[in-house]
């Protein structure tokens, strides 16, 4: 990206035609504009929320200003900065500590990311992102990987000075953010201005929304045939299931990685031969598949989801009820997820699984993780896809996008 670009206002036109909301915003996609927008007072901040953040300088970066490309729908991208550090171990800093000051105390070596560097695997990195935080009272976040770096097993959170929780931005927050990195299957090189992962911003405590209702008028959940599916709607969440059975003859139903794959670059889109990196995995006749200790693998669900665009969905990464394995990394589901502008009858959600301390089968239709819907505070002025430049939307069981298609 030129320096021209980096250095780009957030309000500043882009090449498409811009249209004005009823809020005074910019829009990109005006056709999504209701007539009068009921705004919530408790929710998730959408993209034009996230753009008022930067104007008011609540949210600021040490270097280039945050570009238009990096605010999502519902979140907000956050770049690597130019300098990495090795440490012996993983870290919280604690309510009397700083991250600086724990660094300190373990840091190993200093990696400078200005050239791409290489992360060996099950090393801990910590790398301060260029973007800080000044955020407003009753304003908090939430962090998570994006949707590349989990399907790369690349374990990714987020830090705060005085942390007590990975991946939580504490309201009022007014501090540098930085992110820890573990590369836990491939060796990857990785440069300043890369984002691995993405901030949710929350107002307030958004009350659990009413999924049968929600899904009445919506319709959540598709089968292959885009009839509708009764969605499984339990605690709150919807409840996936686990597909291992082929549409068609030798149709891929998951992915396991190899040991000892080749060095993956990650600015390297479309390069890389799956088969090197990857096993393919069959339907057996009784449609099952043994997770091994330690392995990684992609999976996809049985059923295509839906997400509403004033609404946003996170999965949980991990239930003991559902069995001896943690699933998907990257637990975001954006505005507008297997909608699009109500036209598309469901996406699957792709998993991103490892097994814990002893193999464990897992059956087709298997209930395998929640799905947890909150409210956006309104309808976002763009929605996922691919004319913000989505990879997914589209998906079946699809590896990240450095491997050909």
């Amino acid at each position: 990206m030129s320096a021209s670009n980096q250095t780009r206002s957030v309000l500043e036109e882009t090449a498409q035609p811009t249209f004005e909301a009823p809020n005074g915003e910019v829009a990109l996609f005006p056709e999504l504009l209701p007539e009068a927008q009921t705004e919530r007072e408790k929710g998730i901040l959408s993209s034009q929320h996230i753009r008022k953040l930067i104007n008011a300088e609540q949210i600021a970066a040490d270097g280039p200003p945050v570009i238009p490309e990096q605010i999502q729908p519902a979140s907000l991208d956050l770049r690597l900065g130019d300098v990495a550090h090795r440490v012996r171990a993983s870290f919280l800093p604690g309510p009397e500590s700083t991250v600086e000051s724990k660094i300190k105390e373990l840091s190993m070596t200093r990696v400078a990311l200005t050239d791409a560097a290489v992360f060996e695997k099950n090393c801990v990195y910590i790398v301060p992102v260029l973007e800080r935080m000044h955020l407003p009272s009753g304003i908090s976040g939430r962090a998570n990987p994006k949707s590349t770096t989990g399907r790369l097993d690349i374990f990714t959170r987020l830090i705060t000075d005085y942390g007590t929780e990975f991946d939580s931005v504490g309201e009022g927050y007014k501090g540098k953010l930085y992110a820890e990195i573990v590369s836990r299957t491939f060796t990857v090189r990785i440069r300043a201005g890369m984002r691995l992962s993405q901030l949710r911003f929350i107002q307030g405590t958004a009350e659990d929304p009413d999924l049968k209702k929600l899904d009445k008028q919506e319709t959540l959940v598709y089968l292959d045939d885009q009839s509708p599916a009764k969605a499984r709607l339990e605690r709150g969440s919807l409840r996936l299931t686990l597909n291992l059975e082929a549409a068609e003859l030798k149709e891929v139903v998951a992915y396991k990685a190899r040991a000892n794959a080749p060095l993956i670059e990650l600015d390297k889109i479309g390069h890389y031969p799956p088969d090197e990196f990857w096993e393919p995995i069959y339907e057996n006749h009784r449609k099952n598949l043994i997770l091994e200790p330690g392995a990684f693998y992609i999976l996809a669900s049985r059923e295509k989801v839906r997400v509403p665009p004033d609404y946003a969905a996170e999965m949980v990464p991990f239930d003991p009820s559902d069995g001896e394995f943690r699933i998907h990394y990257a637990g975001f589901f954006d505005p507008g997820f297997g909608y699009g502008s109500s036209d598309i009858k469901g996406t699957r959600a792709v998993l991103e699984v490892r097994a814990h301390e002893v193999p464990f089968l897992v059956e087709h239709g298997q209930l395998v993780g929640r799905l947890n819907y909150m409210p956006l505070l309104s309808k976002p002025d763009k929605i996922y896809g691919t004319n913000i430049g989505s990879s997914y939307q589209h998906q079946a069981l699809t590896l990240s996008k450095q491997f050909r298609r």
